[in-house]
């Protein structure tokens, strides 16, 4: 069974480079590195002095939710014409922003430039998700973009930590992300120019995506990863509850990328053999059992579990998340905005967590964080018991 799995991973890898996905998925990874390097970037925009902690987890909520709403705007408004003038323009004007970054004098510059910057990476990313949406296996090959991108986020972390930031600091590591951007000004040319029509349904229902299902779907999405938000950026609040030194938290993170990247690949070979519905139940289900233990006393070795099965969940459930958002609507619409669901969650989250926080005791974090995902528990399966009274019409 694992051969099999293997080979379909091969010829599903084969036949994604030799498409015009490839290209595009490139472009959207460009777009969604400051995602992944934002521990390493505004750590060192915190240790220099150059912004306070609160000026950082505001720059860091902002950025999110405008990367979340720069993929829904190119969608919705944007179109998919003309896309390698469209991909030429938001990556110069990305590569300006990170660049800008590196001199701003003042955290208020920081916090615009920043905001600046997301609406432009979240347009680059739906130069992605727009193709992917269009091919026949969007599930799949939504997995296969995830993997790209957290690659390429795990390198440049690598760099950045290791060789750039000890010698140059933070401007160095917002000039090599400005260079890193640049370089896809030589893929943009291979991009599609023009993506065609989404479905040939789309232009009969341009409202699709306000029905029911679209907005359980996305709201499902949104919940989940609202889970992930408040256990992610207080990861190091619950570990010192755990008495888990702080170093070993971010040991923890870093290994976490790996089950992250372990997720995804996994996911990958799944998502055709295993129905949506059920999976992403199973997920939400699970999340609320991590959330649970997390509200006890746990040792380090559970804690490391707990952790890396949390890292792991972050992208294993993108393509049956995709897969949903496919089956929401015959526009596919919905899909385009599953990033900006999973972005607007995973900012939100840890502003809600905080909310319920009261002087030592983090446990709320993680109440919060399981009560949402039984949220998308209970919307996942209203959704799956609103497409089978559909199809039962």
């Amino acid at each position: 069974m694992q051969s099999g799995y293997r080979s379909a991973l091969r010829r599903s890898l084969k036949t994604l480079l030799r498409s015009n996905l490839a290209p595009s998925m490139a472009v959207g990874s460009i777009g969604a590195l400051s995602l992944g390097l934002q521990p390493v970037l505004l750590g060192g925009l915190f240790s220099e002095g150059r912004a306070t902690f609160d000026e950082i987890a505001i720059l860091a909520t902002l950025e999110m939710l405008a990367i979340g709403l720069g993929s829904a705007m190119l969608s919705v408004i944007g179109g998919a014409r003309s896309m390698r003038v469209k991909s030429f323009l938001l990556l110069g004007l990305a590569a300006a922003a990170h660049a800008a970054t590196a001199f701003a004098p003042s955290p208020l510059w920081l916090i615009l430039v920043r905001v600046f910057a997301g609406f432009v990476e979240g347009g680059l990313i739906a130069v992605a998700i727009e193709l992917i949406a269009r091919s026949q296996t969007p599930g799949r090959n939504g997995g296969w973009f995830i993997i790209v991108q957290t690659l390429a986020q795990s390198a440049a972390a690598a760099i950045i930590a290791l060789l750039v930031a000890p010698a140059w600091g933070s401007t160095g590591s917002f000039l090599l992300l400005a260079a890193a951007t640049l370089t896809g000004l030589l893929v943009a040319p291979r991009l599609l120019d023009d993506y065609g029509p989404l479905s040939p349904d789309a232009a009969l229902h341009p409202t699709a995506v306000i029905a029911l299902g679209p907005a359980l779907a996305l709201l499902s999405i949104f919940s989940l990863y609202m889970f992930t938000g408040a256990i992610w950026a207080f990861l190091e609040p619950l570990g010192a509850q755990n008495n888990v030194p702080s170093a070993t938290v971010g040991l923890i993170v870093s290994v976490s990328l790996l089950a992250q990247v372990a997720g995804a690949l996994a996911a990958t070979a799944l998502e055709p053999k295993i129905p949506y519905v059920g999976m992403l139940s199973f997920c939400a289900l699970t999340a609320v059992g991590i959330a649970y233990a997390f509200t006890q006393g746990v040792s380090l070795p559970l804690f490391w579990l707990l952790s890396l099965a949390a890292g792991f969940l972050l992208l294993f459930v993108t393509p049956w998340q995709i897969a949903m958002t496919v089956a929401a609507d015959s526009t596919r619409r919905t899909a385009l905005l599953t990033p900006a669901a999973q972005l607007f969650g995973g900012a939100l989250g840890p502003a809600g967590a905080s909310f319920f926080v009261t002087g030592d005791d983090f446990r709320p974090i993680a109440v919060f964080a399981g009560a949402s995902a039984l949220v998308s528990l209970v919307l996942t399966l209203s959704f799956g018991l609103t497409r089978s009274r559909h199809r039962g019409v």
